[in-house]
């Protein structure tokens, strides 16, 4: 049977083992409160992207690592059986002027897709700012409202629930509601061979 995969709960457990450090001590270090620092470590609640900010600059750690899980000893094509149930209650959460993003399946290291549910409120180019971009490619699936698709090298194009999008994330682009509507929520799932991947993703904040 393959072993248990690290949550971010057990990685934070092993780091403060590592230090030495109890409960108190490492939520003095931090500024987060012991009761919380306790449910994340138990799996029994997850940190949003200010406080794993907060945690890895206190802690002198990259964020990166906070979502990393050893190299696997196994050859890269055996089973894992990895399984994560997405839950928006148990994402982590990004807030910006243009977007609240949902990271899905937090506890999953490593992951090659990663799966992001997005609340779009931002209704102009000028008021979203410089067009965003990243490593890899992405998949976008309207599933409330219409969006318009803004990329560097295309002709703005606009999706109305039900319709999706597939495109180099190199390539600058943005999400805006289209006229008309107020918000629009996406499944997106964004791929790269980059392992920085959800740092990078985490650190898009207009």
């Amino acid at each position: 049977m393959n072993p248990k995969l690290p949550t971010l709960g057990a990685l934070l457990r092993g780091l403060r083992t590592r230090n030495g450090w109890t409960l108190k001590q490492m939520s003095e270090r931090t500024g987060i409160p012991l009761s919380t620092l306790s449910k994340v470590e138990h799996d029994r609640l997850t940190l949003t992207y200010d406080k794993l900010q907060q945690l890895s600059q206190k802690l002198n750690v990259r964020m990166s690592e906070l979502f990393a899980e050893p190299a696997p000893g196994a050859e890269a094509s055996a089973v894992t059986a990895r399984r994560s149930i997405g839950d928006l209650d148990k994402a982590i959460r990004v807030t910006t002027d243009n977007y609240d993003y949902y990271f899905l399946c937090p506890e999953l290291r490593r992951k090659r897709m990663i799966p992001v549910v997005t609340r779009i409120r931002a209704k102009s180019v000028e008021e979203f700012g410089e067009l965003v971009r990243h490593s890899g490619e992405e998949y976008i699936h309207v599933l409330e409202g219409r969006i318009q698709v803004h990329t560097e090298f295309y002709d703005p194009v606009v999706l109305d629930a039900g319709q999706s999008i597939y495109l180099d994330s190199n390539m600058g682009h943005a999400y805006l509601v289209d006229r008309g509507c107020e918000e629009a929520v996406v499944l997106g799932v964004c791929s790269s061979a980059d392992e920085d991947l959800m740092e990078a993703l985490l650190a898009l904040r207009e």
